[in-house]
């Protein structure tokens, strides 16, 4: 449900947004920010706009409503192709990990793998840009470590918050936002575009139920002492719980 809610920027994709403004002001670049959502999202491009971003586009319609993250990554995908028609190649396409509501983390990979971009997930780092090759090293995070990667663009990068801290807005882009009206791309927009894959009719997941789970009680207990006599008592009740038996200790 998203009537009576604000639209904001999804935190993961903040720091895309800034990251990508760290690179137009180093090398220069243009920047366009996309997303799809109804009408009322584009504050969140005029967010994007007030922070240094070029241009704005609201990919916006009734057709588009309900979609998983199958059916947006295909339109966002086929929106980007429109946007290298409009302003020029897309080099760089950076994504936050995953949306503070659905939490998939599917939408990203989904549009590398439509628009056959490599793609470097979890990333905490932007280490190098030659603007001239387009060879690039980012380190990736992962569960048990953090992977240092070198490739080359077109990428799409989705990222975490470790990656960087988002600028504020200065006053001239504020002014600037407050005058900026996004563009706004309908299904009319797209020549080519399959209805089937949009929408509902294009997503094949189904929501049946959702609910809250019940909070769980866990007894605790708080140890005193040294830490060789706090280690001590943890192994203690350890191999005096069920855990000894259920892992097979010996």
């Amino acid at each position: 449900m998203r009537q009576g809610v604000p639209a904001v920027v999804n935190y993961f994709d903040m720091h895309g947004v800034e990251e990508a403004l760290r690179i137009k002001d180093k090398y220069g670049a243009r920047v366009t920010v996309l997303t799809m959502g109804p009408p009322s999202a584009d504050k969140a491009l005029k967010q994007c706009i007030s922070m240094g971003a070029d241009e704005g586009v609201l990919v916006s319609d009734r057709a588009f409503a309900g979609a998983d993250t199958l059916a947006t990554s295909y339109v966002l995908a086929t929106a980007i192709y429109k946007a290298a028609d409009t302003w020029g190649p897309v080099d760089i396409i950076f994504a936050g990990k995953q949306t503070s509501d659905g939490d998939t983390g599917q939408v990203g990979p989904g549009i590398a793998c439509r628009i056959d971009y490599e793609q470097l997930t979890y990333v905490q780092k932007v280490e190098d840009l030659n603007p001239e090759t387009g060879e690039l090293t980012v380190h990736r995070h992962l569960e048990d470590g953090v992977e240092r990667v070198k490739t080359k663009t077109p990428v799409l990068i989705t990222v975490v918050t470790e990656l960087n801290v988002p600028r504020r807005a200065s006053l001239p882009g504020m002014l600037r936002a407050a005058r900026y009206t996004p563009i706004v791309w309908t299904t009319n927009d797209f020549e080519d575009l399959d209805r089937s894959k949009i929408g509902l009719h294009g997503s094949p997941t189904i929501v049946s139920k959702t609910w809250v789970p019940e909070p769980k009680h866990v007894e605790t207990e708080m140890l005193s002492g040294s830490a060789q006599e706090m280690s001590s008592a943890v192994i203690d009740r350890l191999f005096a719980s069920e855990l000894k038996q259920s892992l097979n200790w010996a």
